[in-house]
C-alpha cells in the first residue's frame, strides 16, 4: 500500500513534483493553505484527515511544518507515531533552518515570501489582512518589516516581476535567494523511506 503524504497546499504542487522525478508510491492529501491564517485550527485538521486516511495506507507522514501551531502539530504526530518535516515553518523547509536563523539574526525585520505565497499574493495577504479594502493598514501591518525576502523555490522572470510588484504594494525593498526544492525533497525523502 502506498504512503498517505497529509501536506500544507502550499508546499504540496512541491511534493508532487518531487513525487514524479523519484518515483513515490505516494498519495498526496493537501490541506487548505490559508489555514497558515488560523494556525490553532492545523493540529486539529491534520488529526481529522488521518482518521480518514490511516487505514488506506500501510503508513502516513505529515508534510507540515510547526507552522504556528507551538508544538500542537506535534503532539498529534507522536501520539499517532508518525513524523512531519523539521522546522517551524515551511522557509526552514525550503532554506534551512541555520540559514533562516542567519536572514533573521542579521535582519530580524524580514517579510518572507515562497512561490505559493508569491502567486496567491493578493488572496493570501491583501485580502485576508482587509488591505484590498482598508489600504490604510498597510503601515499598521508591516511597520516592524524591513525588507520582502523570496525564498525562490522555481525562479521565473516572471515571478520575479510578481515579487516586486508585492514588495512594492506593501512598502518594502526586495531581495530573491533562490532556495530550489532540493532540502524539501531530501527531508521528504527521508521520511518516506522511514516510513
Amino acid at each position: 500500500m502506498s504512503i498517505g503524504v497529509v501536506a500544507c497546499g502550499a508546499i504540496a504542487t512541491h511534493i508532487a513534483a518531487i513525487q514524479i522525478r523519484n518515483n513515490l508510491d505516494i498519495k498526496i492529501y493537501p490541506l487548505p493553505p490559508l489555514l497558515h491564517n488560523h494556525p490553532e485550527k492545523i493540529a486539529g485538521e491534520v488529526n481529522d484527515l488521518l482518521s480518514r486516511i490511516e487505514g488506506d495506507h500501510s503508513k502516513c507522514i505529515v508534510a507540515y511544518a510547526d507552522c504556528g501551531t507551538y508544538g500542537a502539530l506535534d503532539k498529534v504526530i507522536k501520539e499517532r507515531g508518525i513524523s512531519r518535516l523539521q522546522g517551524n515553518h515551511c522557509y526552514d523547509v525550503f532554506a534551512g533552518k541555520v540559514e533562516i536563523d542567519q536572514i533573521l539574526s542579521s535582519d530580524p525585520g524580514t517579510y518572507f515570501l515562497t512561490d505559493y505565497l508569491l502567486k496567491s499574493f493578493h488572496r493570501s495577504v491583501i485580502v485576508e489582512l482587509g488591505l484590498d479594502r482598508r489600504p490604510e493598514l498597510r503601515d499598521d501591518y508591516f511597520k516592524n518589516y524591513t525588507q520582502v525576502l523570496w525564498l525562490a523555490q522555481n525562479y521565473t522572470p516572471e515571478l520575479a516581476k510578481e515579487a516586486r510588484a508585492a514588495a512594492t504594494e506593501i512598502g518594502l525593498p526586495l531581495q530573491i535567494k533562490k532556495v530550489g526544492e532540493d532540502k524539501l525533497e531530501k527531508e521528504l525523502l527521508a521520511l518516506v523511506n522511514d516510513a
